[in-house]
């Protein structure tokens, strides 16, 4: 084993650990603000699946990538080929369409009622579980070229008609269906980041609107301690942070669907900024709600308070 795929093994573990780790214990503070009786928000539904698809992501591909990296590929078999790139996939897929649709459900609820998103201000909450189930629905067909026509390599054939993807490879199409498959992978992550980047510009327009209201009756750090205030700067912080590391993503995903020569440093590279927004979003969620901070304190003190009265 060489020792640049052990220190990409390692630095892929090290990424799926405490990826996994943030995204359970984000997804434990949820828990615990449901039985300590918080009073749930809209989106905690559309973060709760934004936590599963980045789990989905972090198993799939660390656990794929790490097996490789450290030669347990003959483990993989061709089942591993196909189940952990779809896995990842439809994970990364479905993370796209959740942000995209946090922030579109920010940016109408925080929308001032003489603007033409007036009428749509009550009725996000009804549609978020059929447009999480049709993220999923979308996400799971559109994938669904992964265990078609991927496969393990087998080091004792030299087959021509294939690309190769490290320990798996793929069918290789003519060259003209290349741009076809990477457009119909690309479509959906483009006009989800489309709808990001209007919802996040509403947003910032419609905070500088308020503020600017503000200031003419109150201090400005009266606006910039409400809750929608936070909640919507929150979400700008983590779109923002999705859409940089997602962006170099889509530029990796685009070569490795176009180009049939990938060099070990592409591969490698590619599977670590996949791996840096699922890792970032669970702590940049939890450091901005505070919400947790105040469940975790009522926690402690009900937790001291019978000793307290047992020695008293």
């Amino acid at each position: 084993m060489a020792t640049r795929d052990l220190a990409v093994g390692v630095i892929i573990l090290i990424q799926t650990v405490v990826g996994i780790l943030g995204n359970f214990c984000l997804l434990y503070h949820y828990l615990l603000l449901h039985f300590t009786g918080c009073r749930p928000r809209s989106t905690d539904l559309i973060v709760k699946n934004l936590i599963v698809a980045n789990i989905l992501v972090l198993l799939s591909v660390g656990i794929h990538n790490t097996m490789s990296s450290f030669g347990w590929y003959h483990i993989l078999s061709d089942f591993g080929c196909k189940f952990f790139p779809y896995v990842r996939g439809v994970g990364r897929g479905v993370s796209i369409g959740t942000t995209c649709l946090l922030s579109v459900f920010q940016a109408i609820t925080i929308s001032p009622m003489n603007s033409r998103w007036a009428a749509l201000k009550g009725k996000p909450p009804k549609c978020i579980v059929p447009s999480i189930v049709l993220c999923w629905v979308l996400q799971i067909l559109v994938n669904i070229m992964y265990p078609l026509f991927m496969t393990i390599t087998l080091n004792n054939k030299n087959v021509t008609n294939r690309k190769y993807f490290g320990r798996c490879s793929s069918i290789r199409h003519e060259k003209n269906r290349d741009p076809l498959y990477v457009a119909l992978l690309s479509f959906p992550d483009a006009l989800f980041l489309g709808l990001m980047f209007w919802a996040s510009s509403s947003m910032v327009f419609h905070l500088y609107r308020h503020k600017q209201r503000v200031q003419h009756i109150l201090r400005t750090n009266v606006s910039s301690s409400s809750p929608e205030s936070t909640a919507t700067k929150t979400i700008l912080l983590l779109v923002s942070t999705f859409v940089y590391f997602n962006t170099l993503s889509s530029i990796f995903h685009i070569i490795l669907g176009i180009f049939d020569y990938l060099s070990w440093y592409i591969l490698n590279t590619s599977v670590i900024i996949t791996l840096c927004f699922p890792i970032l979003s669970p702590f940049l969620l939890m450091s901005r709600d505070p919400r947790i901070s105040m469940v975790c304190f009522a926690w402690i003190r009900n937790v001291k308070s019978p000793h307290v009265m047992r020695n008293m």
